[in-house]
């Protein structure tokens, strides 16, 4: 299992075909406000900030690339569309850059090398984002990836919660770990644990309930099943992975703002970009909470989610039409 990430056509195309809604109208937008100007004025950034901000970029975030493209240009000199179209590429990738860490080095769906197994990922994310179907469709991945991986439906207050992972656990030839409905969610994670050491597992994914109504409950809960999973693996969950629908734009700001406060998010996953005119919302997330982007979800289909490579996703929305 290599170190280095190869982006393939494939994915490129899938990339391309998921951002396109976006794609299509932060480009279309640019070249209108740039239609017979011949550099770049106080009128085009003005125009460039109202095509940032509606696009879910984010105000403050918006406002950073506003400003770095004023440096650049001021440095470089503006020269036409497919040159501006460069520069933010460039200054939008950097701005990615400062919230990068490790995961983003390594090849698609490769756990640590010599690392704890089993590996835990516990996901957390209101219902309705996608969750579920994101961590069926981690399932798949990482066991075509050669790895023996088992879920843990401690979504224990949804009937159709666990109902619908295990269907995903019957896609992606996985075992599901559950109990009866109303049922401690910690007692869920302490027998996934427990049978995934007996059975040799590499990886195990967590889902949890995806209440927000009570943050101080919610943050009890995932606290607790932290507490319970450190029993069998001492430094459980390794992975804590925010799931949030791209497709909602400032609600996801909202909904990441309140989960990163009831528990240590340390990764997101970003779903539904292939329904939304909003994608720019990956890049304002990113750095508003500086907590990297490591999946994104382009489609319904069980191989369209991604690991999220920032130079490809920009270069998606910002390169040559």
């Amino acid at each position: 299992m290599g170190l280095f990430k190869f982006f393939s056509k494939e994915k490129k195309e899938t990339l391309d075909k998921g951002l396109e809604r976006t794609k299509s109208g932060v480009f279309e937008k640019i070249t209108r406000a740039l239609a017979g100007k011949k550099t770049i004025d106080e009128d085009f950034l003005d125009n460039l900030e109202e095509i940032f901000i509606t696009s879910d970029v984010g105000v403050d975030t918006t406002l950073k690339i506003i400003d770095r493209l004023q440096k650049r240009v001021a440095r470089d000199k503006y020269i036409n569309t497919a040159e501006l179209n460069r520069l933010l590429c460039e200054e939008i990738t950097s701005l990615l850059a400062e919230n990068d860490s490790d995961i983003n080095s390594l090849n698609d769906f490769v756990l640590p090398e010599g690392g704890a197994r089993p590996h835990v990922i516990m996901v957390v994310g209101v219902n309705g984002v996608g969750k579920t179907t994101t961590i069926g469709k981690l399932a798949s991945h990482y066991k075509k990836a050669g790895y023996k991986v088992m879920l843990g439906a401690a979504d224990t207050f949804r009937a159709a919660a666990v109902e619908q992972l295990d269907i995903w656990g019957e896609r992606a030839g996985v075992p599901v770990i559950k109990q009866q409905l109303g049922s401690d969610p910690a007692s869920v994670a302490f027998d996934t644990l427990q049978s995934a050491k007996a059975n040799d597992i590499d990886l195990v994914i967590i889902d949890t309930a995806g209440r927000l109504h009570n943050k101080k409950g919610l943050m009890d809960e995932l606290t607790k099943i932290k507490k319970v999973m450190q029993k069998i693996v001492p430094d459980a969950p390794h992975e804590v992975l925010l799931v949030l629908d791209g497709s909602t734009g400032q609600n996801a700001f909202e909904q990441a703002r309140q989960f990163i406060a009831a528990t240590q998010v340390n990764e997101l996953a970003i779903t539904k970009l292939d329904g939304t005119a909003k994608g720019g919302v990956v890049i304002g997330i990113s750095d508003m909470f500086k907590i990297p982007v490591k999946y994104i979800g382009l489609g319904e289909g069980i191989d369209d989610l991604q690991v999220f490579d920032k130079t490809e996703f920009v270069k998606s929305l910002f390169g040559d039409k």
